[in-house]
């Protein structure tokens, strides 16, 4: 028998990461009934793509952007972490009718006035290169449009990302993150989303309260930059919410598609 409150979820990983890093959330909405659906972005996790065939932001979203072309025509609650969010507004842009809501889970928000990568970049000038610890940093493509990339490094995991969540989930991303590219402008282009696309989605936010990586306050100023439907939040959750918290995320998600979906 069809169940009526089913609801269908797509969650989209942060950079470096796979779906992998979903493998606790994932079973907890689908115990509640729901459908869920984890994608590997291009280069990540067990997806075979090389970095060097990643040129463009639609290249790196690509797995994405196949799953909400299908024809199922039940829209999904696109759920997208850290540097996922680009990716999410990118698709948004493109398949505005199959979402019903957008979760940013302390991730990066674009607007629809600056370019995709700007709220990325503003973050990235602030930082110096001794913020990124062991992580390599480094560029790829063509001398006069240079690609960037970047590979966590563990103590840049375990200092800024994983620095609440269980030691078994430090390691399985020590073992599992790849080298992926940064979302710049060089990868994203400078037209901005549109309102009629990506703007016109309900967003929602999710705030993480002990998030090192993106700190509450420069949530906070995505969320004045381009205020979304509503603001919710998870203290006690570092950067990697899905391991620390992952009840506590997972009740809003199933809240949000409730409300929303």
């Amino acid at each position: 028998m069809e169940n009526k409150n089913q609801k269908r979820y797509v969650l989209v990983h942060g950079i470096c990461h796979g779906a992998w890093c979903w493998y606790k959330v994932k079973p907890i909405l689908e115990a509640a009934g729901h459908i869920v659906t984890t994608v590997d972005l291009a280069a990540s996790g067990i997806d075979k793509t090389r970095l060097e065939e990643i040129q463009t932001l639609e290249d790196y979203c690509k797995p994405l952007l196949d799953v909400l072309s299908s024809p199922d025509e039940d829209k999904v609650v696109l759920v997208a972490h850290s540097m996922g969010g680009i990716c999410a507004a990118f698709a948004a842009d493109i398949f505005p009718h199959k979402i019903a809501a957008t979760v940013f889970v302390t991730s990066f928000m674009p607007d629809t006035t600056n370019p995709p990568a700007y709220v990325l970049e503003k973050l990235m000038a602030n930082l110096s290169p001794q913020d990124w610890l062991d992580t390599v940093l480094g560029s790829y493509g063509r001398p006069d449009r240079p690609l960037q990339f970047a590979l966590f490094g563990p103590k840049f995991l375990a200092k800024y990302l994983y620095q609440l969540s269980p030691g078994e989930d430090l390691e399985l991303a020590k073992m599992l993150v790849r080298v992926n590219p940064s979302v710049t402008d060089n990868l994203a282009g400078t037209r901005s989303f549109t309102e009629e696309g990506y703007g016109s989605v309900k967003r929602i936010y999710i705030i993480c309260g002990q998030d090192n990586v993106i700190h509450v306050d420069y949530q906070r100023w995505m969320i004045n930059n381009f205020p979304v439907k509503e603001v919710m939040e998870i203290e006690g959750a570092d950067h990697m919410p899905m391991n620390s918290k992952p009840r506590e995320l997972c009740a809003r998600l199933l809240e949000i598609a409730d409300r929303y979906a």
